[in-house]
């Protein structure tokens, strides 16, 4: 699977969290993410949506999607004390490498394609 944004490849090892349980276990307790990696959350349906650090011991770069895969929010968490809430309803969050969203230009509007 390719991540893209705008067109641009992002990512070509991503991941899909689906269940309740691989959402609440998202990046924790690894050591670290390639700059390669990207973990997509997909909700049943787009809901405010909360993300924390715990047990995350690197850095990330967070970005919230609505249904049509269309950024709403974007967050930069530091490891184990980040926190970070999307007031818009979200269908997806991307999470990647901390520095992904800098190096892309990612921004509010951008389209995703997975």
């Amino acid at each position: 699977m390719i991540l893209k944004v705008n067109g641009k490849e992002i990512a070509t090892d991503v991941d899909y969290a689906h269940s309740p349980f691989s959402q609440a276990i998202g990046l924790m307790f690894r050591r670290k993410i390639d700059e390669d990696y990207a973990l997509i959350f997909v909700m049943k349906k787009a809901k405010r949506l909360s993300l924390h650090m715990l047990f995350v011991n690197f850095p990330i770069g967070a970005v919230f999607l609505d249904d049509n895969k269309r950024v709403i929010k974007i967050s930069r968490l530091k490891p184990w004390i980040g926190i970070c809430s999307c007031s818009g309803k979200a269908k997806y969050v991307v999470e990647m490498s901390h520095g992904k969203i800098d190096l892309m230009n990612i921004e509010i509007g951008d389209l995703f394609d997975f």
